[in-house]
């Protein structure tokens, strides 16, 4: 571990953010000096980030706790071109108006995680279309076009795996790492940026910003990397068989939310507690340590410090009572998802599909032949079973770790 001087480079060194750094002594010695505004870019291609962006949002947050400023820059700009990192298909085109909402809807998590103001150190969202937009290609192409070379944009690897693969690179993705790189010399003559962070597939693009905001303007910038966040099984982080791990509520229910955490590998505990919860460490340490079943205690430990952070403390609390009822009383929490029936009865895949448990019927009675079928606890084999409401809700289960309500509503 290096011996980092600067309480925010010794804070996201003890708790596992860095990969890589630029000139680490230079930036170490700059926060020392003064307050440094770092920002990271996001995508605006849906109502909500995943939990594969948790790990970003969380470097902002800690960002503002060593006393810096965070700034969230949202891809207004950028997201009408596509990012072709990590992509093996150009991606579908948004409208203005929905970009717009996208970027509304996910701004209601930055909200919990951060204190936005006017402050030295309070938070700002910005939009690169501001500047993007305003930006003619003439002027891009003089002013910008003689500091990037073609030879070496095809040396990235967000350009060299769509090649490898043969799969098509438009000409207008190609341009997408011009426009990030423009992104930071813009927010370092605006608002003084002098750092940006990202995931380690954004280091070509990162480095790219900081070379055009020095041979633009002369201004010294830095740049730093996390780890490429995967599960200790290999998955990547924030998708499951069932989709991804949405951070909005419109997007996915607190309880499924809170299990995704509650249902952490062992080996993964320490390492997600540090990364994803604000847990003193020594309380981490101590929580990774514990042994075979105990182990189930700093999952739950988890579970509701990060659903907290992300969705509120009732939030967190309505889960963990839920899965309380569930798991050990065999009882109904208030949190799993409910489907309303008009009629006294339903079909079992009938149920299963319209929980979100399976994408098809056909998918239901692979579940129901393969055993994963529950009623009330009891596994169910016979695909043509019929759930009998009557005024009582029901549990229906796929495998052991999804539940759900059927109820009859009222007057049906």
């Amino acid at each position: 571990m290096t011996q980092f001087q600067s309480p925010l480079l010794r804070l996201l060194d003890e708790r596992g953010y860095i990969h890589q750094l630029t000139d680490a002594g230079a930036l170490d010695a700059l926060t020392l000096k003064q307050v440094v505004p770092g920002y990271i870019g996001f995508d605006a291609t849906a109502p909500s980030l995943h939990v594969g962006s948790l790990v970003q949002i969380m470097m902002l947050r800690r960002l503002q706790q060593a006393g810096h400023k965070p700034i969230v820059v949202m891809g207004g700009g950028t997201t009408k071109v596509g990012d072709p990192s990590g992509k093996d298909e150009s991606r579908k085109m948004l409208t203005a108006e929905g970009i717009q909402a996208n970027i509304a809807s996910i701004r209601t998590v930055f909200e919990r995680l951060l204190v936005f103001g006017d402050g030295p150190t309070d938070a700002v969202m910005v939009d690169n279309d501001e500047w993007l937009s305003q930006l003619g290609y003439v002027e891009l192409l003089r002013d910008v076009g003689p500091h990037f070379t073609i030879n070496r944009m095809l040396t990235f690897d967000s350009v060299k795996l769509r090649l490898e693969r043969e799969q098509p690179l438009t000409f207008l993705e190609f341009n997408y790492m011009i426009l990030q790189a423009y992104d930071f010399r813009e927010l370092a003559s605006r608002v003084g940026c002098r750092l940006q962070m990202g995931g380690s597939d954004q280091w070509g693009n990162i480095v790219n910003g900081i070379e055009l905001t020095r041979r633009m303007d002369g201004t010294e910038v830095y740049g730093l990397t996390t780890p490429l966040l995967t599960t200790a099984d290999g998955a990547k982080m924030g998708k499951t068989a069932a989709g991804a791990v949405w951070l909005n509520e419109d997007q996915l229910p607190a309880y499924d939310f809170w299990q995704y955490w509650r249902n952490a590998d062992d080996r993964d505990v320490g390492r997600f507690l540090r990364l994803f919860t604000d847990l003193p460490l020594d309380e981490i340490a101590r929580l990774e340590a514990l042994d075979g079943s105990e182990i189930n205690a700093a999952k739950v430990a988890l579970a509701n410090a990060v659903t907290t952070l992300v969705r509120g403390v009732e939030s967190a609390t309505a889960a963990e009572a839920t899965a309380a009822a569930t798991f050990a009383g065999g009882g109904i929490g208030e949190s799993l998802p409910v489907l309303d029936c008009a009629e006294g009865d339903i079909g079992l895949i009938d149920a299963l599909v319209g929980l979100k448990f399976a994408a098809s019927r056909g998918d239901a009675k692979r579940l129901i032949s393969g055993g994963g079928a529950r009623v009330d606890g009891e596994a169910v084999a016979d695909e043509g079973y019929r759930i009998v409401l009557g005024g009582n809700e029901v549990r229906v289960s796929s495998g052991k770790k999804k539940h759900g309500i059927v109820r009859r509503i009222a007057g049906g």
